[in-house]
């Protein structure tokens, strides 16, 4: 798990710190001049490191004084001189000229191999003017210090011109601004260089492999135990979302699958794939209220359902009747998360999880899909919330954030994949919210493997996150 933490509080942790400034300036410096070598800054290498008035300009300065003594031609670029008499970034600047650097305003862009920006940090609101924003479309590989120049490091925002990174180096945890917003798109590769500071109240928690754990399997399971989940959905049109659901959670451990569908569609879903099995639930080709019945006497012996894949709009009673009669853990996709209701989800008793995509999630609450919005729905109700999304939030007792999904995952489909695998999960013995972050973790990855080699479609997916099951 990884820390990520909003401005303010790395605000507040450089004005806790017991070292003094000038220490954890020349730790930083030294992580930036570091990161420019490995970026290909060498003898004869024109660097051009723009300041900023503030202390990311004294992190500047100080990269350009190590770079000078490997005998990189580096010059700084000013903009307006280092605030405070006395402060740290003003005896790094002068410390940085009294070992040869040159020292210019900030003009127009001028040629150069790479440019360093530490104008301005994860502090920054408004927009780049002037000579800073045409800075900011410089052809030549960019490294940010802390966050690229014109992102708010709140959110990941951006009100004007913003520099675009091959590297961010940021210092001792992430910031919100670096995962969210424009911030994938503009840091490139992020490097977190401890510089002293310690602890921190972080925000969210970035999911690491070992946070996503799969339980094993004991030598001695059958199908039963090692986890039988129920998957209802399928209507006219859209019967395949099931099916994948089903799939996904087949091939991500579970044991035992069952689909429940209506009785027109149970011929089409039970060729789709020979490993699952199907019942029928009513005659028609919809779910009805009076259907919820047969779907709790049908899964008498499952761990979990999975309710929504390909279900349709429409069937709120049938919905809610199961919110309130299965006393099991529940994973609520599609359009069952509308059908739901905030209400209905609230007066729940039982683990569940919902996974509405940012427009299930305005439909359901009403508000624009954020990651503390994500939190207060969950306050609100009790469930597991996964907001689907680059990145991907899961909000129960802790905010977690996953990026491990790409573009790839831009596919009808793949959030069906999704809610199979968290059932799956759930079946094998893992609680809601672990299940609801691993799942999203190696959805991700398994993704990601199979972009490697193929199109990634849903259907293709669902066989996939078999090898990320163990």
């Amino acid at each position: 798990m990884k820390p990520v933490i909003t401005p303010e509080e790395s605000a507040r942790l450089d004005a806790a710190a017991t070292e003094p400034v000038e220490a954890l300036m020349e730790r930083a410096g030294l992580g930036v001049a570091l990161a420019a070598v490995r970026l290909g800054a060498r003898y004869g290498t024109r660097v051009l490191a723009l300041a900023g008035p503030g202390n990311n300009g004294g992190d500047a300065y100080v990269a350009a004084r190590y770079l000078r003594r490997r005998g990189v031609a580096v010059e700084m670029r000013a903009l307006g001189y280092p605030k405070g008499e006395g402060s740290p970034a003003r005896r790094a600047a002068a410390t940085a000229v009294a070992a040869g650097v040159p020292v210019r305003p900030l003009g127009d862009p001028e040629p150069a191999d790479l440019v360093i920006d530490g104008l301005f940090g994860a502090g920054f609101r408004g927009a780049l003017e002037g000579p800073a924003a045409a800075w900011a479309a410089h052809p030549a590989p960019v490294l940010a210090v802390d966050l690229p120049s014109g992102l708010n490091g709140a959110d990941g925002s951006a009100a004007g011109p913003v520099f675009t990174a091959r590297r961010t180096v940021t210092f001792h945890a992430l910031k919100v601004g670096h995962l969210f917003g424009e911030g994938p798109d503009r840091c490139g590769e992020i490097e977190v260089v401890d510089i002293g500071l310690k602890g921190g109240e972080a925000e969210l928690r970035l999911c690491e492999e070992a946070d996503a754990p799969v339980p094993p399997r004991s030598r001695t399971a059958h199908k039963w135990s090692a986890g039988a989940v129920l998957v209802v959905g399928g209507s006219p049109g859209i019967a395949g979302a099931a099916a994948l659901a089903g799939r996904a959670a087949l091939h991500f451990g579970a044991g035992y699958v069952r689909l429940a569908c209506p009785g027109a569609l149970q011929p089409s879903l039970a060729a789709a794939d020979l490993s699952l099995t199907t019942v029928a639930i009513g005659s028609g080709q919809r779910f009805v209220a009076a259907s919820a019945a047969a779907v709790l006497a049908a899964g008498e012996r499952f761990d979990v359902m999975a309710l929504g894949p390909g279900l349709g709009p429409g069937p709120e009673g049938f919905v809610r009747t199961l919110l309130e009669k299965w006393d099991r853990p529940l994973v609520l996709d599609a359009d069952a998360i509308a059908a739901a209701g905030v209400e209905a989800l609230a007066a729940r008793r039982h683990p569940t999880v919902i996974t509405p995509h940012a427009g299930e999630f305005r439909r359901l609450t009403g508000e624009a899909a954020g990651y503390r919005q994500a939190a207060g729905l969950a306050a609100r109700t009790g469930a597991v919330v996964l907001l689907k999304g680059n990145p991907t939030v899961v909000a129960g007792a802790q905010l977690w954030v996953v990026t491990s999904g790409g573009q790839e995952l831009a596919t009808l489909g793949s959030g069906d994949v999704l809610t199979g695998m968290i059932a799956a999960l759930i079946a094998r013995g893992l609680d809601p919210e672990t299940a609801a972050r691993s799942a999203a973790f190696r959805h991700g990855r398994a993704a990601a493997d199979l972009a490697a080699a193929a199109t990634v479609t849903a259907a293709g997916l669902a066989v996939q996150v078999g090898r990320f099951a163990r």
